[in-house]
């Protein structure tokens, strides 16, 4: 009767999260066009923005783009009033945990919760980020079943979320102690293709490699050439300088992360293979999401903790999840997790100059689930420290959390821009996020598909 009850209190928590906005699984086409009308324009091609603009929106696609005095609302149509917003596609995050919500102690939650994920944490991680603007987002490790069926929840209506894009099960030589059910090791080449095929067949999005500096020159071989012979990239850690080396050598689509290591810039040889990589155009852009939000804000959210009494992060939480994870943050200092961050935070703004300057395509994306860090919070963050702390133009951050994932997931023929023809993945957030890219924190228009969900 308690885990009835709870479930119910679950049903009520997103019912009351989601507001005005039609249920979910009527919220995959609007029973009229919509025209958002007045905001000025960020479509995503880094292009001037467009000032009183309007965009209609016909079914789940973008019918037609323009200016107030130039484009026509349709007769109609319900208008949705921009004024003083900028308008702009729907985020991406590249890389979340839907099954993990900030507690700090992975072997607590990893033994606790896994009956949980898919009924209650992973639908409530999904929910919190639509809720903050973000339309896709990409799942790097967790239960192959429950991450596709999720997936495909959400694909079909039945619940509120991103359009999600998932790994299934980390791909590494031997998993750790307990976590099994979200890690498959590979003993061998043979046995490598083999996961990779099943996970393939399973129908996931990414191959998810990790410490690949721990497996054989054949395992790697063998995990990103199935993985290519199945039309999936291959998404690797890039902690220490040799799992950049063999990921490089083996044809990686996608590195993560900025390193665990605590030296000032990556090596020489290690940044010539980069540029070597770069330089080939034919194979396209060179993809790397550095998730430093996490690593920059520890010290902040130390010693500031506001952002952990945020309620955004209890969206559709059941309260003794929610009460867990409050316990296990109420000493930010001593959480194992971070006690090299001091010695870390210094190298990255270097580390982000480095890969810059060297051409590599950089993507947004967060790690959103780690200890403290919330999947209603990351994304913006990570987009503030891209603009504020490592100085790249809002423009630029913006189109690495929309026009460029999308590039990266071959999937810009329908979204990650406001184009007539795409899906109508569209947010707006009241004044310039150009000059203040911290606006993102408070998105107040989200449309996915169509439909108005927030």
């Amino acid at each position: 009767m308690t885990r009835i009850f709870v479930r119910l209190m679950l049903v009520v928590t997103v019912a009351v999260a989601i507001g005005a906005a039609p249920p979910a699984g009527r919220q995959r086409t609007a029973a009229r066009p919509i025209a958002l009308v007045g905001g000025t324009l960020v479509d995503g091609f880094g292009g001037p923005p467009v000032r009183n603009s309007v965009i209609v929106v016909e079914g789940e696609r973008i019918a037609a783009v323009g200016q107030v005095g130039t484009l026509a609302v349709p007769a109609g149509a319900e208008v949705i009033s921009t004024d003083g917003m900028t308008v702009l596609p729907g985020l991406w995050d590249m890389h979340v945990h839907l099954m993990i919500n900030g507690h700090s102690d992975y072997a607590h939650w990893d033994r606790t919760y896994p009956s949980r994920f898919e009924q209650e944490i992973m639908p409530a991680s999904a929910l919190q980020l639509l809720r903050a603007g973000v339309t896709s987002a990409r799942d790097l490790g967790g239960p192959l079943e429950a991450s596709l069926n999720v997936r495909n929840a959400i694909r079909r209506g039945a619940i509120p979320g991103p359009t999600m894009y998932v790994s299934g099960p980390f791909i590494q030589h031997e998993p750790y102690p307990g976590t099994e059910l979200f890690r498959w090791g590979v003993a061998g080449a043979d046995d490598a293709r083999a996961k990779v095929r099943r996970l393939a067949k399973a129908g996931v999005d990414a191959i998810k490699l990790i410490d690949q500096d721990q497996m054989t020159d054949a395992e790697i071989g063998a995990v990103v050439a199935e993985a290519h012979a199945n039309g999936l990239p291959v998404v690797a850690h890039s902690h220490r300088p040799d799992e950049i080396r063999l990921g490089l050598k083996h044809g990686v689509d996608n590195f993560e992360h900025t390193g665990l290591a605590t030296a000032p810039e990556y090596p020489a040889d290690v940044m010539a293979s980069i540029r070597e990589r770069t330089a080939k155009m034919a194979l396209g852009p060179f993809f790397w999401t550095p998730t430093v939000q996490g690593l920059f804000n520890y010290d902040y959210m130390r010693d500031n903790p506001e952002m952990l009494d945020d309620p955004s992060w209890t969206v559709g939480l059941p309260p003794d999840i929610v009460a867990d994870i409050r316990q296990s943050i109420q000493h930010p200092d001593r959480m194992p997790y971070f006690q090299l961050t001091p010695a870390r935070k210094p190298t990255l703004k270097r580390k982000i100059a480095q890969l810059r300057e060297a051409g590599v395509t950089l993507l947004i994306g967060t790690d959103s689930g780690i200890p403290m860090q919330f999947h209603s919070q990351t994304t913006w963050n990570e987009l503030d420290i891209w603009v504020r702390e490592m100085g790249i133009p809002p423009m630029e951050a913006i189109r690495a959390a929309t026009y460029w994932p999308a590039v990266m997931m071959r999937k810009d023929r329908e979204v990650g821009t406001i184009t007539p023809g795409k899906y109508a993945d569209i947010i707006a957030v009241r004044g310039d996020v150009l000059r203040y890219i911290n606006l993102l924190q408070r998105v107040d228009i989200v449309v996915k598909h169509g439909a108005r969900v927030k």
